[in-house]
């Protein structure tokens, strides 16, 4: 395992210091949210904001539901080199123009500042405020985080056996192709790097669009690489060669050795001590119902890519020296999304396989002093529950408006036009879903448009409805705010 170097992990003991003396002063929680491809990030954070300043009342969130949220506002964020999470235009999207908004593709923060009253039998009584910095940022750039752990070597060997995989070799074969024409001790060619790289990025992209929708191989920013596109630390890919060999000196394989050290040091290390080590709470938004449909084998790529999600995190209990050394995320919530697809009978079945999904991440956060939890939500509410009757029987759906081009039964739908779904149901024991009781594909989820938002009978603003968001924002600050 490759050692950090003493510089940076000064750099990091210096920065936690000054974290930590400045909420000593000015109490807040820093709050990641992350998730795996189209889970919902935006629209969560979005959501969460919108519910907090229009003090929307939350029955599961203790401290609104007992009237102590004297206000909540937007303030100015503490980072001024972090991009503004685009909350006013994601609202928009959601409220006035019944869209989806785009998927989370870089880090991104926002702050709401919570004026409350303490509760009964805390240790002050009054007013108080708490800062929520609310850190927004892809998934994939979480599981990049394990290359910190790991050398060239090591990383190419980890991707090559999995792209071994029979599930994967098909969707490998053209990148397996173009390695097998390169020489790691040739000298270096450009052409021939650029080349293998491109097939390296294609299979990363063939594995983000198959059937499980997620990608578990770093590097992350291959996918999204943003400002550093066509930069040499994104121009690199796995090379064969034996256990514990180096490349030879000045060869083609010792220059993919130096970019991949260079993406760890100048692309993951950074987002690692700039962003992640300094999340206190964490949510994990995950479509268990797309990987539900997508079959056992989906399934289980999304069990893998979750156990690696919290062993990239520190989790645990606090303490003065890991909040200097070693700093820790204190709770960690995972949430299965578009809880609004299926009925609400269903929804107990949804957090049964989540919690069955990330059984063996909960119980090592556990162990380490975390409060780790799962909940099925939906940030925005689209549908309503119904009853739909076919040949003879009555089944419990969900009803709501299809995006224009869906199609549901042959029937291709205008983005207008109300329709109700029987989605189908889970099974009562979530260790069945594992063993293809849910054959692929035998599951409807059309992609439903927000809801048109309407003022409540008081003449009040329109809200965004939700399903459980409340106990979500319960999970991660309730315990602030007590």
């Amino acid at each position: 395992m490759p050692a950090p170097s003493f510089a940076s992990s000064a750099f990091d003991v210096l920065a936690s210091l000054g974290d930590y003396a400045s909420r000593t002063v000015d109490p807040g929680v820093r709050i990641g949210v992350t998730g795996l491809a189209r889970s919902g990030k935006t629209v969560f954070t979005t959501a969460l904001v919108h519910n907090l300043v229009q003090n929307v009342p939350l029955p599961a969130f203790r401290a609104s539901h007992e009237g102590r949220i004297r206000r909540a506002r937007l303030a100015a964020q503490p980072d001024d080199a972090v991009p503004r999470f685009a909350y006013e235009d994601n609202l928009r999207m959601l409220a006035e123009e019944r869209r989806w908004p785009a998927s989370t593709s870089r880090v991104s923060e926002l702050r709401v500042d919570i004026d409350y009253e303490r509760g009964r039998g805390a240790w002050r009584s009054g007013p108080a405020r708490l800062h929520l910095d609310i850190v927004d940022y892809p998934g994939e750039w979480l599981l990049d985080l394990a290359l910190l752990d790991q050398d060239f070597g090591e990383w190419s060997r980890e991707v090559l056996d999995g792209a071994a995989r029979p599930d994967r070799a098909p969707l490998a074969a053209p990148f397996l192709a173009a390695l097998a024409a390169i020489d790691p001790d040739a000298e270096p060619d450009e052409p021939a790097i650029a080349g293998l790289s491109a097939a390296f990025k294609d299979y990363l992209v063939a594995l983000r669009a198959g059937p499980e929708a997620v990608a578990t191989t770093p590097p992350g920013r291959f996918l999204m690489p943003g400002d550093l596109e066509g930069s040499p630390a994104l121009t690199f890919a796995p090379l064969r060669h034996a256990p514990g060999a180096r490349p030879k000196p000045r060869s083609l394989g010792a220059l993919m050795e130096r970019r991949f050290e260079s993406y760890r040091h100048h692309v993951v290390r950074p987002f690692f001590r700039e962003h992640f080590q300094r999340i206190d709470r964490q949510i994990v938004l995950v479509d268990v119902l797309a990987a539900i449909d997508g079959g056992a084998g989906a399934l289980a790529e999304l069990e893998r890519a979750l156990d690696r999600v919290l062993l990239a995190f520190r989790s645990g209990r606090n303490t003065l020296v890991s909040r200097l050394f070693a700093p820790r995320a204190e709770r960690v919530l995972f949430a299965a999304t578009k809880a609004d697809h299926v009925h609400q009978t269903s929804h107990a079945r949804l957090e049964a396989v989540l919690r069955l999904l990330v059984e063996r991440a909960v119980k090592r956060g556990e162990a380490a002093g975390a409060k780790v939890g799962t909940v099925a939500l939906a940030s925005v509410r689209a549908t309503l529950e119904t009853l739909v009757h076919e040949h003879g029987t009555r089944l419990e759906a969900v009803a709501g408006v299809p995006e224009a081009g869906e199609t549901i039964d042959g029937a291709v739908f205008d983005g207008n036009t109300r329709a109700a779904v029987f989605p189908g149901e889970l099974p009562e024991r979530a260790a069945a879903v594992l063993e293809g009781a849910v054959p692929p594909g035998s599951l409807r989820f059309p992609r439903f448009r927000p809801p048109e938002p309407k003022p409540d009978p008081a003449g009040r603003a329109p809200r965004l409805p939700h399903i459980r968001l409340d106990r979500a924002i319960e999970f991660l600050i309730g315990d602030r705010l007590a």
